[in-house]
C-alpha cells in the first residue's frame, strides 16, 4: 500500500457486503412473489374430499374490532422518584432545604449523560474487537500524551516570557 493511500474501512467493507446480501435477498423475494401471482392466474385444482361438487370455502370470520391490548411492565413507567421527600428535607416555614448530596448526585447525573442505549456495542468499541478500529483506551492514552506535552510547551513559553520580562525590568 502506497504511503498516500488510505486504508480500508473494515466497517464500510462490512457495509457494502450487506447491501449486496440485501440486494440479492430482494431479488429473490420479486423472482418468488412473481412466482405466486403466476399461479394465481392458473385453475385451482378440485378438492379431493369432495371429488365431483364445487369446493364452498366457509366464510372467514368476521373481523372484530374489539382493541388488543399487551402486557406493559408498570414498574418501568411509574418508578418512584430518586430522592425522598420526608418532613426533615423541609424546614419549619415549609420551605425545602438545601440537599448538598443531592445536588453533587444531579452534577454527576448532568456531566456523565445517558447510559448508552447498547451497551455491549461500547463495550465491543472500548476493547477494541472490531478489527481495524483502534480500542478506546489507546486512544484516550494518545490524547492524553498529546494534552501533557501541549501543558509542557506552554509552561515553558510562558517560562520564558516571565523570564524576559523580569531581566528587561
Amino acid at each position: 500500500m502506497g504511503p498516500f493511500r488510505k486504508k480500508p474501512d473494515p466497517i464500510s467493507d462490512r457495509k457494502r457486503e450487506l447491501n449486496q446480501q440485501i440486494a440479492a435477498l430482494e431479488a429473490t423475494i420479486s423472482k418468488l412473489t412473481a412466482e405466486v401471482e403466476q399461479t394465481k392466474t392458473q385453475p385451482h385444482v378440485r378438492s379431493t374430499v369432495f371429488p365431483h361438487a364445487q369446493t364452498n370455502a366457509p366464510p372467514p370470520a368476521p373481523p372484530t374490532h374489539e382493541p388488543i391490548f399487551e402486557e406493559v411492565d408498570q414498574g418501568r413507567i411509574s418508578a418512584p422518584p430518586d430522592t425522598e421527600t420526608t418532613a426533615a428535607h423541609y424546614n419549619d416555614g415549609g420551605i425545602r432545604k438545601f440537599d448538598l448530596f443531592a445536588f453533587g448526585r444531579r452534577l454527576r447525573k448532568l456531566w456523565h449523560g445517558p447510559p448508552p442505549a447498547n451497551p455491549q456495542l461500547v463495550h465491543l468499541l472500548a476493547a477494541g474487537s472490531i478489527r481495524g478500529v483502534r480500542p478506546l483506551r489507546y486512544e484516550k492514552r494518545v490524547a492524553r500524551n498529546r494534552f501533557i506535552l501541549l501543558v509542557v510547551i506552554f509552561a515553558l513559553v510562558l517560562w520564558g516570557i516571565i523570564a524576559l520580562f523580569f531581566r528587561n525590568h
